[in-house]
């Protein structure tokens, strides 16, 4: 790979996730501070990234690989993204806010599947050098985190009172409209798809073909465990910013930004531990990392226990690699060649779609009848739900998950 196709890749991923770094990690913060959001607003305005990661497919199969160049979709969208974000920024309430990431999501999900396509069919050895280009995404959220922190401070308590997290949508609206006019020098990247030669298949994007895989009882675990462990998930997303802050966590958004540099760090561990521990033990260790994440932020605090806190965080790296990244790897191994593209289709569907959009709602629903029923106790109560869940998965996983040491693939199973 050349330096100036390495650099063009890497620049382009550094920008796709400081966009979204830039106002996502605080979002629940501004919903809350300066919207006065409740709990099931805060819930149904996170959740259109669920319904954003269901749309993608079928933009991106139907369109972008069939008409146009990605590179030039990947412009619009991002243009478009740009709109949006600004149009938040000046939405006066919840209700009014929530239109705008609805249509927000929908585009910046499927700028997420072209960048990673762009990259793909320009990487002629994807295995040796891909990891090197996305890591440039984690790189680029680590250091939105570090921006809105220490450069422009607006995550301080003075300046969340004052409203200033608004900026942060501002600060993601031009960086869109950067990566828009970047994305018009990235490498041409034509349909691969003859639209007179093959048609869009409906079942085929959502994953329909890899159905035949939930025979086998392993995988169904697999599965079952993946969609439920998202509920849990679903509350660090959406109430950790907050809880921070709450708290009185100096700096919370780049506090925040050290789970993705452990996120890094554990990407590049993984093939070691493979070596040692297989598929079953990499993923318990993942979800038992959510459990205890969950159970150090409902015992830490701001002061003499912040270093819980920073813990729980540092824990996102072991949480997020070793259940979302070995799983879609052991998805992978099982579906065979014919089966992967709609394996991974299924799998992600059923975790960011169907696993997270149940999880923002259920965080949503406990956080209303908290703050009435447990006000005193409502950040304690809160993460100790969430713990629950994850230690029911843990044993779930545990107990009827079988590792076998040689896998039949989709194609074997009638």
């Amino acid at each position: 790979m050349t330096f100036t196709l390495r650099l063009q890749l890497s620049l382009m991923m550094f920008l796709e996730y400081f966009i979204k770094g830039a106002w996502f990690v605080t979002l629940g913060t501004y919903l809350i501070k300066s919207l006065n959001a409740s709990g099931m607003e805060v819930a149904n305005i996170f959740s259109t990234q669920s319904l954003g990661a269901v749309f993608a497919p079928f933009f991106v199969g139907f369109v972008a690989d069939r008409y146009f160049n990605a590179e030039r979709v990947l412009s619009v969208l991002h243009l478009l993204g740009a709109a949006l974000l600004y149009g938040m920024s000046q939405a006066p309430d919840a209700s009014h806010f929530y239109p705008y990431v609805f249509v927000y999501f929908m585009a910046y999900m499927s700028s997420v599947s072209l960048s990673n396509g762009i990259a793909f069919r320009h990487i002629a050895d994807a295995k040796k050098y891909f990891p090197g280009v996305r890591v440039w995404g984690t790189i680029g959220w680590i250091c939105s985190g570090l921006v809105i922190s220490y450069l422009f401070r607006w995550d301080s308590p003075e300046a969340i009172s004052r409203g200033t997290l608004h900026n942060t949508f501002i600060l993601g609206a031009v960086c869109s409209v950067l990566l828009a006019l970047f994305s018009l020098f990235l490498p041409k990247t034509p349909p691969q798809i003859r639209v007179k030669d093959e048609k869009f298949d409906f079942g085929k994007a959502i994953g329909l073909d890899a159905l035949g895989l939930l025979k086998q009882k392993s995988f169904l675990i697999f599965f079952v465990t993946a969609i439920v462990i998202c509920i849990p998930i679903s509350f660090y997303y959406q109430n950790a910013n907050p809880f921070l802050v709450n708290v009185g966590m100096p700096n919370p958004t780049a506090k925040m930004a050290l789970g993705q540099f452990s996120e890094a760090i554990c990407l590049l561990l993984i093939p070691f531990f493979f070596r040692r521990l297989g598929y079953k033990k990499m993923i318990l260790l993942g979800i038992a990392a959510w459990a205890l994440r969950y159970l150090f932020f409902a015992f830490g605090d701001g002061q003499e226990k912040a270093f819980l806190l920073i813990l729980g965080i540092v824990l996102h790296g072991i949480c997020y690699d070793f259940m979302f990244v070995v799983g879609q790897i052991y998805t992978d191994r099982i579906a065979g060649e014919k089966y992967k593209a709609s394996a991974q289709g299924l799998i992600t569907i059923a975790m960011y779609g169907v696993g997270m959009l149940i999880g923002f709602w259920v965080a949503g629903g406990v956080s209303d009848y908290l703050k009435v029923a447990y006000a005193d106790q409502f950040w304690e109560y809160l993460w100790f739900i969430p713990a629950g869940i994850s230690f029911f998965c843990l044993l779930l996983f545990a107990v009827f998950f079988k590792e076998e040491k040689t896998v039949q693939t989709a194609g074997d199973i009638k």
